[in-house]
């Protein structure tokens, strides 16, 4: 009788954890650049269920059966959000298609919603990403798709939690010309490779750095550190999956706007009604075991 308590139990903790994974997405609908986090979820193993004789010995088999689920691990999804116009100079938007070739065929790979893909050998490939690279107090490298950016008194570009942004040659940004003399962002715009150019010519500041971006071969092994920052966790996960763009990526950015988070609200809604449904569902089992073991041991016990 308690297996099926244990189960009920498991499946309360799994959609507990399934409706905090959905709040903090409803949380952070407003958050540029923030990307959705899905619950995984898995069943506990299976169990082969036989039948015994008398000799204890199996006389064939009952099925399966599966005693719990749990929620494995959260995903982030990184699809591309909307962008939003505001007018700011220093808001940047982050548009990007980056592909990957199937060495076997030399070919684009094609992934799927999820931005997966199993190559004929086997090997799992995912869809790589674009990120803008900043760099926190620590000196250490972190990545984000938050383009809410602003300038301090030292002409320092900053992303919007002060972490330093970085350029195309991995040095901090200062909005100086190449004589050293401050340019203010209002005089200033970028084009779709985050180059800066003087607002009334149109032609290049030199000695201005231009916006970094890194592309990131396989984005589910970044860590989300908060404040919309991601990390790696090792040096060699980061030397092996950032990197430059390649010739054939689509990437564009596009100065006075912001990339918006990609929580679908709707979804969102009905996958944590259906959390709490799920959760309801397994206390009523819960409370049912309860009364059974009492009237077990308080009624029938007493005979």
């Amino acid at each position: 009788m308690l297996r099926g308590l244990y189960t009920a139990a498991a499946g309360m903790i799994s959609q507990q954890r399934r409706h905090d994974t959905v709040t903090n997405n409803i949380a952070n609908i407003n958050t540029p650049g923030y990307k959705q986090v899905n619950a995984v979820e898995r069943s506990f193993p299976e169990m082969l269920v036989s039948l015994m004789g008398g000799d204890h010995n199996p006389r064939g088999s009952l099925g399966k059966l599966n005693t719990g689920v749990f929620a494995e691990e959260s995903l982030p999804q990184y699809t591309q959000g909307d962008v939003t116009e505001t007018g700011n100079g220093s808001d940047f938007a982050l548009l990007a298609d980056l592909e990957a070739i199937d060495p076997s065929t030399n070919e684009p790979i094609v992934f799927d919603a999820n931005g997966r893909k199993v190559l004929d050998n086997g090997e799992v490939k995912y869809k790589p990403q674009a990120f803008f690279a900043v760099q926190n107090a620590n000196g250490e490298t972190r990545y984000t798709r938050d383009g809410r950016f602003k300038v301090d008194k030292d002409d320092n570009l900053l992303s919007s939690t002060g972490s330093l942004v970085l350029g195309a040659n991995g040095q901090p940004i200062k909005l100086k010309d190449q004589l050293g003399n401050s340019v203010p962002i209002s005089n200033l715009r970028v084009n779709a490779k985050g180059e800066w150019l003087d607002n009334a010519t149109g032609q290049p500041v030199v000695g201005m750095n231009a916006i970094g971006i890194t592309r990131i071969e396989n984005p589910n092994l970044l860590i989300r550190e908060g404040d919309g920052n991601y990390k790696f966790t090792t040096e060699e996960d980061a030397a092996n999956n950032a990197g430059p763009l390649g010739l054939r990526d689509a990437v564009e950015v596009r100065q006075g706007s912001v990339e918006r988070s990609n929580v679908d609200s709707a979804q969102s809604m009905v996958d944590m009604m259906a959390a709490a449904r799920a959760y309801e569902a397994n206390q009523k089992i819960i409370q049912y075991y309860d009364r059974s073991l009492d009237k077990a041991v308080n009624e029938v016990g007493r005979v």
